[in-house]
């Protein structure tokens, strides 16, 4: 009998993570693939990403929209709105499992609906830590609505377990956004230049920042900051990617804007280049810049340093590659300086990433695919020895 697998994916970076695990659900003939969208997908500020998952093949069987402002209170009702029309959605849809990845609080309103509809749920990005950014709580507020665990680290893993999850449930078969570095042809300079209206030849730096949720700072003097270190390298062109729709996010995609008006012929500021163009640019990149997954994720595995700034992702594995950063210019083009040394750069092209690369989405599959779901809603919590 086939299995109806549903996907909920919010943003053009947690699609990019699931793109190929759609692809292997939807070629398996045990399964059946629905695709759930949601958050910053359908709004036209972010792009309108959605259309790149119709672009790759996949059909949408659902759109539940929820973004309606950047404030604190905003982002509350757009949770409220997530479940609401999720569990009408899942009502429609009656999938046997849903998948959910990571943090985003558009997942936790998914999360939150499949609790109540008795869904069983899927997590990927499970057990990991962001003690900057209140996705840390949501992500762990997941684990415990969620029956299957898929992580990205032996350490994950067993972070999982300390939340009391079943350790028959809980898998650590890596990163599968890396798939896309082993199956698939990236985008040439060519057609990135051509995109971007702009020479990538020479210094390049990828720069993706978003606010720090539980930091208190103004993000917007987070972004000047970066930009005055920036202007250190007048040679170097820039390619800054767009902002999530986190609180705040509405003065840092305005401080960019107004910089990339100041260096028009060296600074491109873009709502969403699309994953394979995104990692395409990292490959060309001399440093990625910011306080993005990705350069914690995908840069490590591709060889390229990462300048992480601030508190955001404070907790998560590191690579050799990562260079950790204070939020001040000078800090932040320190590290630009160390990012950039001929020994450093050799050192990071022949790490070891410590989330794999690649082969993560054969591995969910086949388990989904295979797992007795019969009585997996009631969970049982799974206790620690401890010593008295």
């Amino acid at each position: 009998m086939t299995r109806t697998i549903c996907i909920v994916t919010g943003s053009r970076a947690e699609y990019g993570h699931l793109r190929w695990l759609a692809r292997d659900i939807a070629d398996d003939a045990r399964l059946c693939l629905q695709i759930l969208v949601t958050g910053a997908h359908l709004s036209e500020e972010f792009g309108e990403t959605w259309r790149e998952i119709e672009a790759d093949g996949f059909t949408i069987n659902a759109k539940v929209p929820v973004l309606d402002g950047d404030r604190a209170v905003d982002v509350a009702g757009a949770m409220g709105r997530g479940i609401s029309g999720m569990a009408e959605a899942l009502d429609r849809l009656k999938p046997d499992l849903l998948i959910i990845l990571g943090d985003r609080f558009e997942m936790l309103a998914a999360a939150s609906a499949a609790l109540v509809m008795t869904v069983p749920v899927a997590h990927l990005h499970g057990g990991e830590t962001t003690e900057g950014a209140f996705d840390e709580s949501i992500r762990h507020a997941i684990t415990k609505m969620s029956h299957l665990h898929f992580t990205a680290a032996a350490a994950y893993r067993d972070r999982v377990l300390q939340l009391g999850e079943d350790p028959a449930r809980v898998f650590h078969v890596g990163a599968p956004g890396l798939d896309l570095l082993t199956r698939e042809t990236l985008p040439g300079q060519a057609e990135l230049e051509a995109v971007l209206g702009m020479s990538l030849d020479g210094l390049v730096f990828l720069v993706t920042y978003h606010p720090v949720t539980l930091s208190g700072t103004d993000p917007a003097l987070a972004v000047e900051q970066l930009l005055a270190a920036l202007d250190r390298w007048p040679q170097a062109r820039i390619v800054v990617t767009g902002v999530n729709a986190d609180p705040g996010h509405s003065m840092v995609s305005a401080a960019f804007a107004a910089w990339q008006q100041r260096h028009p012929d060296r600074v491109r500021l873009v709502a969403s280049l699309g994953n394979r163009r995104y990692v395409a640019a990292m490959a060309l990149a001399s440093a990625v810049i910011g306080n993005s997954s990705s350069g914690l994720i995908e840069a490590p595995a591709m060889g390229v340093p990462t300048i992480n700034m601030g508190e955001r992702q404070k907790g998560r594995l590191r690579a050799p590659s990562v260079i950790d950063c204070g939020e001040t210019a000078d800090e932040i083009a320190a590290a630009i300086t160390t990012a950039l040394d001929p020994a450093f750069r050799k050192r990071a092209r022949t790490q070891s990433p410590p989330l794999g690369r690649g082969g993560a989405s054969a591995k969910i599959t086949e388990i989904i695919a295979t797992a007795d779901l019969d009585g997996i809603l009631m969970k049982h919590f799974h206790d620690l020895e401890t010593r008295a």
